[in-house]
């Protein structure tokens, strides 16, 4: 498959991480130290809008399996969707900002349009990648196929995600510098990243639909119920792993911020950590697709959660200003994180029938990382119960408990369950 075409399927990745990122990461921060939300609500409101979100995903899935004809309309219906819930996020009008309650309404209302708009792009865009590679076998043997199919993916799914990684420093680095600013100077900062955010979209999409290899849907391929999915036994398995392993990766993603504030005590280096984490992922992220092309994407994923967990528990030793130590960790747990991007929609793909649908598995597959970050939500409240509060440090042992101990026991678990999978 030409580069070209993988290019123009892979940038919409771009945006998506951009748009995914501050809602977990930024946003809790932004809402409570910049806007002054509570912290206890700023965490209600996320589990409860990402339960909102979670629960709808399996639907759409089976509804873009129904409307794969009209996919021009429903990725630039998501995507204009898309762009204003974001520009929404960073902008709330200031009838809004009179209130903590009109606050909350207001994030709850912007964070369930964000995520309702993301996932109609994000599943049909998963499902896209996963049907790249399957047309007629042209008298090659299956098992040749499989693995020819399996490469073709992988390289999908490695443009996708390296798109991705991009998108994620820039949305990284970004806020934490215009943070930085002057007060005055924030809110149309603010204005012309959310402007300019809906410019790469729309570019995005453009190239999706004008450059990327065509979505091949075989003349036999149906659409499944949700009961018919749960009797795939190789999917019913691989779901609970995936469970614990996005757990392990959302829950710091959520906390990440507050750790270096109160714990590290270098809110200034923030958005360096966050860069050098993903930067790491990026260089990492082609490093797995090799292995997994050598040893096989199952193995491959192994050996990244046996190196996250060995990177990340060094979390648990840090204390105040130990920045080159924290640099160090977001490097190696960068280099891990890789395998947690590409592989797991890969095993996915490999596993769903030939003449079945795939949308429908994508939608419960996100359904499934969802849940994890709505429940990453109530590490807050969580943390709020233990008595920690933002700007606190000599509370910031109960941050050492839930950023660091907590992930890599979940980590361990998604570990074990992963090394008694048989494909």
């Amino acid at each position: 498959m030409k580069t070209l075409p993988l290019i123009g399927y892979g940038l919409l990745g771009l945006p998506l991480a951009m748009s995914a990122l501050p809602v977990y990461v930024q946003i809790p921060a932004y809402y409570t130290t910049q806007l002054g939300l509570p912290l206890a609500g700023a965490g209600f409101v996320l589990f409860f809008a990402r339960l909102i979100d979670t629960f709808q995903d399996p639907f759409l899935g089976q509804l873009i399996d129904r409307l794969r004809e009209k996919m021009v309309a429903w990725f630039l219906f998501a995507g204009c969707l898309l762009a204003a819930a974001f520009y929404g996020l960073w902008q709330p009008p200031r009838l809004f900002l009179q209130s903590q309650n009109y606050l909350m309404i207001w994030l709850a209302a912007m964070l369930i349009i964000a995520y309702t708009a993301h996932s109609m792009l994000n599943i049909a865009y998963l499902a896209w990648g996963s049907r790249l590679s399957l047309a007629p076998s042209n008298g090659v043997e299956r098992l040749e196929q499989t693995k020819q199919s399996e490469v073709q993916i992988l390289h999908a799914a490695g443009w996708r995600e390296g798109f991705g990684l991009v998108g994620v420093i820039a949305a990284s680095l970004i806020p934490s510098f215009i943070f930085q600013s002057s007060a005055s100077a924030i809110s149309p900062q603010l204005s012309l990243y959310a402007i300019s955010f809906a410019l790469i979209l729309l570019l995005s999409i453009t190239a999706l639909l004008k450059i990327a290899p065509r979505w091949i849907v075989g003349g036999s391929e149906k659409g499944v119920t949700f009961t018919a999915q749960l009797t795939n036994k190789n999917f019913r398995k691989l779901l609970p792993i995936y469970l614990l392993n996005s757990l392990s990766v959302s829950i710091p993603a959520t906390l990440v911020l507050f750790f270096i504030n109160d714990r590290i005590q270098a809110p200034s280096l923030a958005g360096y950590f966050l860069a050098t984490y993903f930067f790491a992922g990026a260089i990492g992220l082609p490093i797995w697709m090799m292995i997994s092309k050598r040893v096989g994407a199952i193995n491959a994923w192994k050996m990244g959660m046996a190196m996250a967990i060995l990177a990340f528990v060094g979390t648990a030793f840090t204390q105040s200003q130990d920045v080159v130590l924290f640099f160090i960790i977001c490097g190696l747990s960068g280099l891990a994180v890789g395998a947690d991007l590409a592989l797991p929609p890969v095993i996915l793909a490999s596993i769903i029938p030939t003449n079945e649908a795939p949308s429908g598995y994508f939608g419960m597959w996100t359904l499934v990382g969802k849940l994890a970050l709505a429940c990453a939500g109530l590490a807050l409240p969580f943390l709020s119960i233990l008595g920690y509060q933002t700007g606190q440090t000599s509370a910031s042992g109960a941050l050492v408990v839930a950023y660091a101990l907590l992930p890599c026991a979940l980590k361990l678990g998604a570990l074990a369950l992963l090394q008694r999978y048989k494909q």
